[in-house]
């Protein structure tokens, strides 16, 4: 009987002892939940996340040389066309001009030209008749005229190649010699230029001598409208 109490004595001290492992106080779920909310370390969310992966663009540069305009401003050169003389047909002209470029968009531009003037319709139908001395139908002229640079640009040949380019404005005065008389000139028209090199441009022209002429009775405005084409080098 002694022995049964005994026993039964130490399984009642027995019990809660092993039940301690799972017993969880108050003040241990305080100390979980505070454990569960601890903020990680920089160190440790650096080395955790992975830096993002680059993209090197890989763009296939493509090289075009570009000329540029000399850095002086002075253009010398000629050109050569044709010149149509009213009431004398159309007939070749040689002549030179020189140019001196004050800003990026005016320039100053001279011109001397010279050409020969063919027979009139009453000449060619009147046979041996002749208006005009062969020394009187020289034509002569001269200008000066400010030019001014409406479209600047550039032209592109191929892939590889781009030339600067200026579509321009010209307009001035001067004097005309023909028919053994020297007549005021008022000249107006338009170019075009380009530039193969820095210092070599190409000129298209076309431009209209206007002046007063009595020559076949009647006093009117004679229009003279040539085109030229020309080169010209910058010093």
């Amino acid at each position: 009987m002694e022995t049964r109490a005994r026993i039964l004595l130490l399984t009642a001290l027995l019990l809660p002892l092993t039940g301690c492992a799972s017993l969880h106080w108050p003040w241990s779920r305080d100390r979980d939940r505070a454990a569960a909310e601890e903020p990680v370390a920089e160190d440790e969310a650096t080395t955790s996340a992975a830096p993002p992966k680059v993209i090197e663009p890989e763009v296939e540069r493509r090289k075009i040389k570009v000329n540029r305009i000399d850095t002086e401003n002075v253009e010398l050169g000629g050109y050569y066309g044709a010149l149509s003389i009213e009431d004398f047909g159309t007939n070749p002209v040689t002549g030179i001009r020189a140019a001196f470029h004050v800003t990026e968009d005016l320039f100053f531009e001279a011109q001397f030209g010279r050409s020969k003037a063919g027979r009139t319709s009453f000449e060619t139908l009147g046979g041996n008749v002749q208006l005009l001395t062969p020394s009187e139908r020289r034509f002569t002229y001269y200008s000066l005229s400010l030019g001014y640079n409406l479209l600047p640009g550039e032209v592109y040949i191929g892939r590889n190649l781009a030339m600067n380019s200026a579509l321009y404005l010209l307009g001035g005065i001067g004097s005309a010699k023909f028919a053994g008389d020297q007549r005021f000139t008022v000249n107006f028209g338009a170019g075009y230029r380009v530039l193969p090199t820095d210092w070599l441009a190409i000129h298209i022209d076309v431009q209209d001598h206007v002046f007063q002429s009595d020559l076949l009775g009647v006093d009117k405005l004679t229009n003279n409208i040539g085109a030229f084409i020309g080169a010209t080098a910058f010093f």
